[in-house]
């Protein structure tokens, strides 16, 4: 069920290896999807709101474990393409204690601040008590987040993007069936739309767990790989704090330009919230395909194939590039519609505003597709520090957008916030590819010739 991609076709592998993630991330997104759907038709555009206002910081947190999950599974990446299995296992020991550390320092941190960070992005009074209810939930699921993620980034780094993606699959459609039961028939409000999601997430993680402890023995630590390492806890640290700090960094600009639109009001709060989800629906082949070069760029790194990385990227970006004109023609004939399925048809100021930002949006896909497929690469390829810098940069721009465009541009402000972003990032992730093979080019040449 392992698939070694250091062999074979470059475009054929990656194809193989994303689909099945690119259908993860859709299930994924669709439960997202419809619980904003379900929150905004049957709760209330005021609710609709409120679970909105905490999608920044909830991209913060959650972002951030889901950065430190996927870059500790670079090491054991590396590990399997150099074919040291009791190396690969010891490093899985140590994901397991850092994952409970983590998780338990997260949890009890951002639950004890969320309020106050509320208040600091200055949430509409109408809709604060719900905001903070709903995140407050979110929060105590981070366990359930880091069990998820660092097992299917196990699976994942030996090649297999399929076992992952049948559970996420199942707790999809357990999250739509709770949704519909919390809110419909119990009347929890946003409470139930929270638990649902945290519910869902953590059913996922241990089937995905039981499915790797019974299928994969070459997972299988041993007695003695369970003591935990120093030297690999940094490694894995080195590789997973820089990713999860990517997404918090990155998320801090988002958190800004959210505070810069709460002051839009709610019916702006609500805009957003609906072209926000729709655009991470649709951009879930970018996701895939940055997963997907993740496991691609680590397992050849780690095997010393620096040339299929070339033809891989090359791959990857003809894929982006095609996928990035048929989203924005979906939105550009069918935008409408698609905003109409969050919010009654007479809200015509809610849905202009959702249509005109995923225009924005998406004409802007293409820049998307290179920070994902770039970055996650050169993460792969083991310099996480580079991901850092490229989050300052859209922390940046995000910033700037907030704080200066939408002041004095209102919503259209607010819809050239990502663009933006995505434009500085690419400026520099571009460049830094280049610099990493030349720099792994000299490191191997330096190793190949002390070995002779």
């Amino acid at each position: 069920m392992t698939r070694d991609m250091t062999k074979g076709s470059c475009a054929k592998l990656i194809l193989g290896f994303a689909v099945p993630l690119f259908f993860g991330f859709l299930f994924q997104q669709f439960y997202n999807l419809v619980d904003t759907v379900i929150v905004g038709r049957f709760l209330g555009v005021d609710e609709l709101a409120s679970v909105g206002a905490t999608g920044s910081v909830n991209f913060l947190i959650i972002g951030f474990c889901m950065g430190v999950c996927n870059g500790f599974s670079i090491p054991v990446a590396h590990k399997f393409g150099a074919g040291d299995y009791s190396g690969m296992r010891r490093y899985v020991a140590n994901c397991v204690w850092l994952g409970i550390g983590f998780s338990v320092v997260l949890t009890a941190v951002t639950t004890c601040l969320c309020r106050s960070v509320l208040l600091w992005m200055r949430t509409p009074e109408n809709i604060f008590e719900n905001a903070y209810t709903y995140i407050f939930i979110i929060l105590l699921g981070i366990p359930a987040t880091f069990l998820y993620n660092i097992v299917s980034g196990m699976i994942r780094a030996l090649g297999d993007s399929k076992t992952p993606v049948v559970f996420l699959v199942l707790s999809s459609f357990l999250n739509i069936g709770m949704d519909l039961l919390f809110i419909l028939k119990l009347h929890m409000g946003v409470d139930g739309a929270a638990w649902a999601t945290v519910i869902a997430q953590g059913l996922a993680g241990i089937g995905c767990l039981l499915f790797m402890i019974r299928r994969f023995e070459i997972l299988h630590v041993r007695r003695e790989e369970w003591a935990p390492n120093g030297h690999m806890m940094a490694v894995l640290c080195g590789m997973g704090v820089p990713m999860g700090l990517q997404y918090s960094i990155t998320a801090i600009g988002s958190v800004i330009l959210q505070s810069a639109t709460n002051t839009l009001g709610s019916t702006a709060v609500a805009a957003v919230t609906a072209g926000g989800k729709v655009s991470c629906f649709l951009a879930c082949p970018f996701d895939a395909l940055g997963s997907t070069m993740a496991t691609y760029g680590g397992q050849n790194v780690g095997a010393g194939r620096l040339d299929r990385i070339g033809p891989g990227l090359r791959a990857s970006v003809l894929v982006g590039a095609v996928y990035s004109v048929l989203a924005f023609l979906i939105i550009l004939f069918g935008g409408e519609w698609i905003a109409g399925l969050f919010v009654e048809r007479t809200e015509y100021a809610i849905i202009g505003s959702v249509r005109q930002y995923l225009l924005f949006n998406t004409a802007a896909y293409l820049l998307l597709g290179l920070v994902n497929i770039v970055r996650f690469l050169i993460q792969g390829m083991g310099f996480a520090n580079f991901a850092i810098l490229a989050g300052v940069l859209e922390m940046t721009a995000r910033t700037l957008v907030g704080v200066v465009l939408v002041p004095r541009l209102g919503f259209l402000g607010v819809c050239m916030g990502n663009p933006a972003a995505w434009i500085l990032a690419d400026a520099f992730l571009i460049p830094a590819y280049f610099i990493v093979c030349k720099t792994l080019r000299k490191r191997f040449n330096t190793q190949s010739s002390a070995s002779s």
